[in-house]
């Protein structure tokens, strides 16, 4: 099993795509003066299409002339990372048979610097909150998060430290 995306630069306009071959040459676009140079920067826009047609609008997150609006790459891997642990998570809960009625996670990521003093993602951390029809001890509910990041494929891909806390929600 294989997986493929397209990232091109500029990202398309009006519903065209852009590729390697007719792209034209690279266009830039003035984001920001340096303090006085007149130097321009380059657009950190950018696309990302998906073999199953989907199109993402990305750029740089905005710490690093990037647009706020459009999805970072750092975000992109928290998203994978989170939204893997809970497939994993529905896969597992679907073996056992249980009833899951909602799952929520907002997933947070920290930039730093790594042991070797390059900026990198240095800690995420997974905080799902689930709601089950059965109700769960905190130690059941650990279990089943401990499997779901062991059965991770994204998780497993990953060398970085991840923190996994709990914060069950149980319907009464």
């Amino acid at each position: 099993m294989s997986f493929s995306v397209t990232v091109s630069w500029p990202p398309a306009t009006h519903g065209s795509h852009h590729t390697a071959q007719n792209s034209g040459p690279l266009q830039r676009e003035p984001l920001a003066k340096d303090s006085g140079t007149g130097d321009e920067k380059i657009s950190r826009d950018h696309q990302l299409s998906f073999a199953s047609g989907q199109v993402v609008a990305g750029s740089a997150a905005p710490e690093y002339q990037g647009s706020q609006e459009k999805v970072n790459p750092e975000e992109s891997l928290l998203s994978a990372l989170a939204a893997c642990h809970m497939l994993s998570f529905l896969t597992i809960v679907a073996k056992k048979r249980l009833t899951l009625l909602s799952y929520r996670d907002e997933a947070r990521a920290e930039l730093g610097r790594n042991e070797k003093g390059q900026m990198a993602i240095t800690h995420i951390a997974l905080t799902p909150e689930v709601e089950m029809a059965q109700p769960l001890s905190e130690e059941q509910l650990a279990k089943l998060h401990a499997l779901a990041h062991k059965h991770c494929f994204i998780a497993n891909s990953l060398a970085k430290e991840i923190a996994i806390e709990i914060a069950p929600r149980q319907k009464r």
